[in-house]
């Protein structure tokens, strides 16, 4: 199996606090991920380890379903989430960095065990900049609206 690693910043004029709630507020990511809706299977909100999620990918009735689980919190900072399905596998990781003020930086990395050898490889190599741009512009979603809601709140 091979291993892909693929990392998008986004900064955020809002306080990290209110970055890191967004980031993790699982049911409501589809408001800014594209395409996608989240479900906490078990843990109560899903903000702490082994809470479980699932999230369902795609367009009408055709999409992947991603199950994962919560294997690292750190409250307000850092979250990996491992990828259990069939055809997303590996880790996820999300991060707020503070940045001094009501500024933060929000790196989503997914590091991706690839199926299928040589030919997922390959695969990867046409679907990477479709999938970085997609993940670049729910990030940048997700910025807008935190900044919309602090400067409601401000």
């Amino acid at each position: 199996m091979t291993r892909v690693e693929l990392t998008v910043p986004v900064e955020v004029a809002a306080p990290p606090e209110a970055v890191w709630r967004k980031v993790t507020d699982w049911e409501r990511q589809g408001d800014w991920m594209l395409g996608t809706r989240v479900r906490v299977t078990s843990g109560g909100d899903g903000r702490r380890s082994g809470a479980t999620l699932e999230a369902v990918t795609g367009v009408g009735r055709i999409g992947v379903t991603d199950r994962m689980e919560i294997v690292e919190w750190t409250s307000l900072r850092r979250c990996v989430v491992r990828h259990l399905g069939r055809v997303v596998r590996g880790d996820g990781v999300f991060e707020v960095v503070p940045l001094g003020g009501d500024r933060a930086r929000v790196l989503w990395s997914e590091l991706l065990d690839l199926p299928m050898g040589r030919l997922g490889a390959i695969g990867w190599r046409v679907l990477r900049p479709a999938f970085r741009a997609g993940v670049a512009q729910s990030l940048r979603r997700m910025a807008r609206q935190c900044e919309q809601e602090h400067r409601r709140r401000g």
